[in-house]
Order: C-alpha cells, then sequence, then structure tokens
C-alpha cells in the first residue's frame, strides 16, 4: 500500500511509569503489590466553577449521572494525598531529574520555569477531579534511519488510578497505582507508515528504559496511536501495550477507515 497516496497521517503518545522510590507528589512508595485493599471510601462528581468563573461541560455532564465512584486504597501506597484530603507536597526530585534526562537525549528545549498545571478527569480516575501535570520539554527529535520525528511535547505527570468495573451507576478504582510519576512522550504527525511507527515507539522505549528508572511489565507503558487518512477521520486508540503488534494495529485501522 502507497501511505502517501491515501494521505497517511499517525502520530504516537508513550506514557511510561517511573521506577522512583515514592510518588511523584507524596512519601508513598511506587513498589506496587498484588494485595488486598485495606479499605474503601466512595465519592460523587461535583462540578464548580474555575478561576474563570465558568463550569467545565464535561463535569457537569458526569455529576447529572450521580455516579457512584468508590475508591479501594492502602495504607502501604496511600495517604491523604491520594484520597484529595491533604495538598500535595514537593514534586519528587529523582523522578524530575530522569524526565530532563530523557528531555536532553532527544535535544528537546526545556521551559525555563516548570509549573504544574491542572488536567481535567472526570471519569473518577483522579479523586481531586484532575491530573496534576508538567511540560518540561519542548520540540525534541529522534531519527530511527527513515527520517527525523519531531517530539512535539515532554510531561512530566502522576498516573492514574486503575479501573476494577465500571458501568452506568458506579465505578471501582484502585488507588495504589494513584500518583506513581509518568512520562508522557508526544509525537506529531509526520511518521511515515505502519513500520515506521512501531521503530518510533521502540526508539522511544529503549530510551526511556536507558534511564534506568523506567518500570517494567504489563501496564508500565502504553501507546495512545493517532491515525487518520483521506477523506477519513482521526482516530485515537488508547493505552495499546503490545509494541509487537503495533504495526498490524494500525494496518488494520487504516483498512477499517479505508473501507468506510
Amino acid at each position: 500500500m502507497n501511505y502517501d497516496e491515501i494521505g497517511f497521517k499517525c502520530g504516537i503518545e508513550i506514557h511510561q511509569q517511573l521506577k522512583t522510590d515514592t510518588k511523584l507528589f507524596c512519601d508513598c512508595p511506587v513498589d506496587l503489590m498484588d494485595e488486598n485493599a485495606s479499605g474503601r471510601i466512595q465519592r460523587y462528581l461535583r462540578a464548580v466553577a474555575g478561576e474563570t468563573g465558568e463550569t467545565d461541560e464535561a463535569a457537569e455532564a458526569e455529576a447529572a449521572g450521580s455516579r457512584k465512584f468508590i475508591y479501594k486504597y492502602y495504607n502501604r501506597n496511600n495517604c491523604l494525598v491520594e484520597l484529595d484530603e491533604e495538598p500535595p507536597h514537593e514534586m519528587d526530585e529523582e523522578a524530575l531529574q530522569t524526565g530532563l534526562t530523557f528531555a536532553r537525549m532527544v535535544e528537546a528545549d526545556v521551559p525555563d520555569e516548570i509549573q504544574v498545571m491542572r488536567k481535567m478527569v472526570v471519569d473518577g480516575s483522579n479523586t481531586s477531579g484532575f491530573q496534576r501535570t508538567s511540560m518540561i520539554g519542548l520540540d525534541g527529535e529522534i531519527d530511527v534511519g527513515r527520517g527525523g520525528v519531531t517530539i512535539d511535547d515532554i510531561e512530566l505527570e502522576e498516573e492514574s488510578a486503575g479501573i476494577h468495573e465500571k458501568d452506568d451507576e458506579k465505578a471501582v478504582y484502585d488507588l495504589n497505582r494513584l500518583g506513581v510519576p509518568l512520562i508522557e512522550v508526544g509525537t506529531d504527525a509526520s511518521i511515515q507508515d505502519p513500520e515506521h511507527a512501531e521503530q518510533v515507539a521502540r526508539r522511544i522505549g529503549m530510551l526511556l528504559r536507558s534511564t534506568g528508572k523506567a518500570r517494567r511489565g504489563i501496564g508500565t507503558i502504553r501507546q495512545d496511536v493517532n491515525v487518520s487518512i483521506d477523506g477519513g477521520a482521526r482516530v485515537e486508540i488508547k493505552g495499546f501495550q503490545d509494541v509487537d503488534n503495533l504495526e498490524n494495529l494500525i494496518r488494520n485501522e487504516v483498512k477499517r477507515q479505508k473501507n468506510l
């Protein structure tokens, strides 16, 4: 297939958990274990006005459904920060230095001042209703031998809570994963074809592992893939974990859009 002729566009986002001693904004340990929860709490989302005086429409829609959020917490891995009952502590220095090391590896521009921002989350996966994230790199580049691909942005952020079950009335989450340091790496849409996409993902993964601080195992690294062709719509496939099948995933999405 000639991917230039069909107007193929593709970019990927890679989310890599970091193997630090503590979580990003508290002193709880990162070493997650298969253990029984110490207890449960439950919350409901309430939409409130932000600094501009406006209320987020997505938050209003979720709050109107009155879905109950149930959080399983663990005394060993959770504190009042994860329960949103205490302000976040200072950002973990080890996680920040790891993120900056990766930014230098891809020759990204590091902001003069790194600020913690809030990314609105309304599905209950963050007890605060938002994810804390910091921009630590812009306009980097990697080369896998078939032309350079721009690294649009690099963020250091906190991992969300892990989902157990979800229906129209409730959602159940694990809090032990919440707050684990996470590096997010996003490319531009200059990936040339499915094979190129897999090469780019492997290269980014290798660089992240070479910091010596990347967690390993199922669920510790995830890819979001954005794909479109002429006449089709941009589709984001989220949470893909098996890089060995990334090429087939993109090929199948291109075929699906062509068939439409």
